[in-house]
């Protein structure tokens, strides 16, 4: 071992659904574990804080989130060991992690590495989407489950998809006042969704679940208005309103609180392309996800992509994905154990085929808009960190860029701070849509570390 970097059998990155059982698997399989998060405590964005969670709030947040506290007491009583506070920066294909942690930064290494970075929200580029007042709702969710907080003025829901209404029981379970609820969901997303409504129905318990949403936000008079689109939110120095068109009628509603949300979360993959994976566009989800084997392992490195980060399967299946992972992981690293292994993973594919009959029925019904995704407006910002707008963007592609990475050149777009993790998807859709051809010709940014913004001082601290 080099002097300074610790190795281990199974390094994971990220300390969700996905990572957390990966390590507990690991260890029960008798490997070493070290997880690397960015948060003080275990839970991933879908539990987060979910150790320090009051009564209170894990009522309000419901049986899903409630249960990733026994996930994080499983994790706890496993015996591996928990590097908090770690924000990874690089990770080599020779299973290398750097990261940044109390101004420094450190290297660790694994026989074996697990990447379990998460998902996103996706981009919802429409006019005004910049403006103060105006957030994403999975970051609404994170500030209630992180420290509580709640919106003190009404508050519109504005787009489509399962956090959308699972943030509005959650808000009205917390007390928090709803405007509207303005969804884009209308009867030809209906229709798309009818040829997967047999899978649904096998998973009727999540269906039950959506049911009982609608049923809530209607109990509590809720406005909700249904199939619309073209938004904008008005306003100069902050949100003052939100605009929309409905059945051929345009509607206003003021509003300071506006919370944007369209589809599903995407993959969060920064850290598979910047070890350079073969990737492919899912035309179903609308997002970029890194192609794996079975078990998520990249060609044959050792490196392992497991739960929401490797495509949207949602945080039970995360977690199955994590122990696949592992299982595959402790007969590589034993070949001995293959055949024991193999009872364990026949029972967790099984149970990943059950928590993913729903997810075709989900993509097709809650499919976000063309117009949602690729802005026909030229002043709509789409790299919020660099302020480059649609209109250059294709202003760019008239003069010849042909993808994402050119963009850099002519105006900097996604060299800021994100590094292009917020805008990179709409810009290789609006450079698709000005080229006429498919988002797998365009690509995606080159990712290169740092994955996250070090100082020199950093640096020079590495071991």
């Amino acid at each position: 071992m080099e002097t300074g970097i610790q190795l281990f059998d199974v390094v994971v990155v990220g300390a969700g659904p996905a990572g957390l059982s990966a390590a507990v698997q690991a260890r029960r399989c008798g490997l070493s574990v070290a997880v690397l998060d960015e948060q003080r405590r275990v839970g991933g964005q879908i539990y987060r804080a979910i150790e320090e969670a009051t009564r209170r709030r894990r009522e309000v947040l419901g049986p899903d989130y409630a249960a990733g506290a026994a996930l994080a007491e499983a994790f706890a009583a496993s015996g591996a060991v928990h590097v908090a506070d770690a924000a990874v920066w690089n990770v080599g294909r020779d299973r290398t992690v750097s990261y940044l942690q109390d101004g420094g930064s450190r290297t660790i290494r694994g026989r074996s590495l697990v990447l379990a970075s998460g998902a996103m929200e996706r981009p919802f580029p429409i006019p005004g989407w910049t403006l103060p007042g105006v957030m994403g709702a999975g970051a609404g969710q994170i500030l209630y489950k992180a420290a509580g907080a709640i919106p003190r003025e009404p508050v519109v829901l504005a787009g489509c998809g399962p956090l959308l209404l699972l943030l509005a029981q959650q808000y009205l379970d917390a007390g928090v006042r709803i405007s509207a609820l303005v969804h884009t969901t209308g009867a030809g997303d209906y229709w798309r969704a009818v040829p997967h409504l047999f899978g649904a129905l096998r998973g009727w318990k999540d269906l039950r679940k959506g049911a009982g949403m609608l049923r809530k936000i209607r109990a509590h008079g809720v406005r909700t208005y249904a199939g619309a689109h073209s938004f904008a939110i008005e306003g100069q120095e902050r949100a003052q309103a939100i605009t929309f068109v409905r059945n051929g009628r345009s509607e206003r509603i003021e509003a300071s609180l506006v919370l944007l949300h369209q589809g599903v979360v995407v993959p969060n993959t920064q850290l598979s392309w910047a070890l350079q994976a073969e990737h492919r566009w899912d035309e179903r989800q609308l997002c970029w996800v890194p192609v794996t084997d079975s078990h998520g392992q990249i060609e044959q490195t050792g490196i392992y992509i497991a739960g929401d980060s490797r495509g949207i399967v949602g945080a039970k299946a995360s977690a199955q994905q994590g122990r696949l992972a592992a299982l595959a992981i402790a007969v590589r690293l034993d070949g001995a154990s293959a055949a024991a292994r193999k009872v364990d993973e026949d029972a967790v594919w099984s149970d990943l085929r059950k928590n993913t009959r729903i997810r075709s029925f989900l993509d097709a019904l809650y499919r976000p808009k063309d117009e949602h995704r690729i802005p026909a407006d030229d002043k709509v910002t789409v790299c919020r960190c660099e302020e480059v707008t649609a209109g250059q963007i294709r202003k760019y592609v008239e003069v010849g860029c042909l993808g994402p990475n050119q963009t850099k050149a002519f105006g900097r777009c996604g060299m800021g701070p994100c590094q292009g993790r917020l805008c990179g998807l709409t810009v290789t859709e609006v450079i698709a849509s000005e080229r006429r051809v498919g988002p797998q010709e365009v690509g995606y940014y080159r990712i290169r570390p740092p994955i996250k913004p070090v100082t020199l001082g950093e640096l020079a601290s590495i071991e």
